[in-house]
């Protein structure tokens, strides 16, 4: 028996089974149990990562720049509004004075915290923002009905910031202009500061599920015209809800793409109301939101 060479087969253990790829015990002579699982399909994969975050800093300088800027672009719009310039001049003068400084802490944000690239801010598009895009704004309406039916019922005040006359469209450059400013820039803009840099930066220091919704009162809050004073108490209600919807999706996508997609269709079909002068004869422009819903209600039924 001493003359018999020494065992060759690997000792008892756990191995790497050369028919599956998983890992399978070894007694020493044969293969024992089922194999598991390769070792990358058993990791943690399947829980989703953290959603990226910037520091509180970003979302401050963010909030208190977009603030001062919409501040300061209404005083410079007040000022300039009785030379007798084109209206295209002043949505020119608006839009940069309001949403400028904001594209600048942008750029700030993307060199001081996010390594040189504005995806650390969520700005990344896909081709499958396509299909999400409607999705979102879907849902926005359908928490916009919702918050419609809460304001009827309650009579809280609402007035648009567009109710006082509606847009001239019969001046084709400003209709385009408009168009530009509210279904381009507003959304891109809007969507970096309060998705991008606002909720990324609250989500440093609270719970999503606090970040979310806080950002989104914000956002509404942004809308506030104080000139209408109560008046627009509905309608920081019903775009707070539009903010808390956005605020989710961007959240959950991890980007900004199908949002500001959103976004633009929100704005591009309430610009597109104003200017037809669709509902120029309905007191309270809800009320038609609410008429739909029973009729699609007792179709449905």
């Amino acid at each position: 028996m001493s003359l018999l060479p020494p065992p060759t087969s690997p000792a008892a253990g756990w191995y790497v089974d050369p028919w599956t790829g998983g890992r399978r015990y070894w007694d020493g002579r044969a293969w024992v149990g089922t194999p598991l699982p390769p070792v990358s399909v058993i990791s943690p994969a399947s829980t989703r990562e953290a959603h990226p975050s910037l520091p509180i800093w970003a979302a401050i300088g963010a909030l208190g720049i977009l603030t001062l800027s919409l501040v300061v672009g209404k005083i410079v719009t007040d000022l300039v509004v009785d030379r007798g310039w084109p209206l295209l001049v002043y949505i020119l003068i608006a839009t940069v004075v309001s949403y400028g400084p904001s594209i600048v802490w942008g750029f700030y944000v993307r060199r001081r915290w996010g390594a040189g690239s504005f995806a650390a801010l969520g700005w990344r598009f896909r081709w499958t923002d396509l299909g999400w895009g409607p999705v979102v704004w879907l849902c926005a309406i359908v928490v916009q009905a919702c918050l419609a039916v809460l304001i009827l019922l309650t009579g809280i005040p609402f007035e648009s910031n567009i109710d006082s006359g509606g847009p001239d469209a019969s001046d084709r450059a400003y209709v385009v202009a408009l168009l530009v400013a509210a279904v381009i820039a507003a959304p891109v803009i809007e969507e970096l500061v309060f998705r991008g840099l606002v909720m990324r930066g609250f989500l440093s220091s609270m719970h999503a599920a606090i970040a979310i919704p806080l950002q989104g009162v914000l956002f509404g809050m942004a809308h506030f015209d104080p000139v209408r004073g109560v008046g627009n108490i509905g309608l920081v209600i019903v775009l707070s809800g539009v903010g808390v919807v956005l605020g989710a999706a961007a959240f959950w996508l991890r980007r900004l793409g199908p949002v500001v997609l959103a976004h633009a269709i929100v704005n591009g079909v309430a610009l597109t109301i104003a200017l037809t002068g669709w509902l120029d004869d309905v007191e309270n422009p809800f009320e038609s939101v609410v008429a739909a819903i029973g009729v699609l209600s007792a179709l449905v039924g």
